[in-house]
């Protein structure tokens, strides 16, 4: 309901944080976090992944999950989809 449109970010993929934390409330093993960032990003690098969410809050903890993962620095994208949006002329992707 705070963005005027709905949809994502062309090309994004999507790690809910909370995948992030085990049953014991904290961050999973590093090899833990390694293998399951490695099969979301499918042989992408690492290193071009720029993390976003809907306002840039909570796509820390995944960007804070890879670095613990031994995957590199990440970049985050703090406007993230609120920012994103608000140009008509930004490509947006549904469904």
């Amino acid at each position: 309901p705070l963005d005027p449109v709905a949809g994502h970010i062309p090309g994004a993929l999507n790690r809910p944080f909370g995948d992030n934390i085990g049953p014991d409330g904290r961050f999973k093993s590093a090899a833990v976090l390694r293998a399951e960032f490695e099969a979301l990003l499918a042989g992408r690098d690492p290193a071009t992944v720029v993390h976003q969410c809907g306002s840039g809050v909570s796509a820390l903890p995944n960007m804070i999950a890879m670095e613990a993962a031994g995957l590199g620095k990440t970049t985050l994208f703090a406007g993230s989809w609120s920012e994103w949006c608000s140009d008509p002329t930004r490509p947006v992707e549904r469904g």
